[in-house]
């Protein structure tokens, strides 16, 4: 088995912004020239998270829509009186999703479903410069 690690960096604009990185994780997994295995993505971050979704305007709405009703932005949590930054519920709705996810690939290519896409969500309240990890293990 063969171990790779590549970075990704995304700025985002924060507020719970949606973004594509399929492209980029199939981008890491051809460079890597490994056939067969599994694509790690990290975010080292507590107010950002990872999943897969449709990525298309309506699906994205949703999402947004989904978490503004379960944690709403202005919502009173305890973490904003400890730190006095306003981002408490970013943090729940990161909680929510988690920092990772990992999906196989066969032949060079991620194994994903046809309208599946790997997203990043940045849910903090303001833009940010993120650094995620892709880490490949294969052969």
């Amino acid at each position: 088995m063969n171990v790779q690690t590549y970075p990704l960096r995304l700025s985002t604009l924060g507020q719970t912004d949606v973004r594509n990185i399929t492209d980029a994780v199939q981008g890491a997994v051809g460079q890597s020239n490994l056939q067969a295995g599994t694509a790690t993505v990290f975010c080292p971050s507590s107010t950002s998270a990872l999943t897969t979704l449709e990525y298309e305007p309506g699906c994205v709405a949703d999402l947004k829509r989904m978490f503004e009703e379960l944690l709403p932005s202005g919502r009173e949590c305890a973490h904003n009186a400890t730190w006095d930054d306003g981002n408490g519920h970013s943090h729940l709705r990161a909680a929510l999703l988690g920092p990772s996810l990992t999906i196989p690939f066969s032949g060079g290519r991620l194994i994903l479903g046809k309208w599946q896409q790997i997203v990043y969500v940045d849910f903090d309240t303001r833009p940010r410069k993120r650094d995620l990890i892709v880490q490949l293990i294969g052969e």
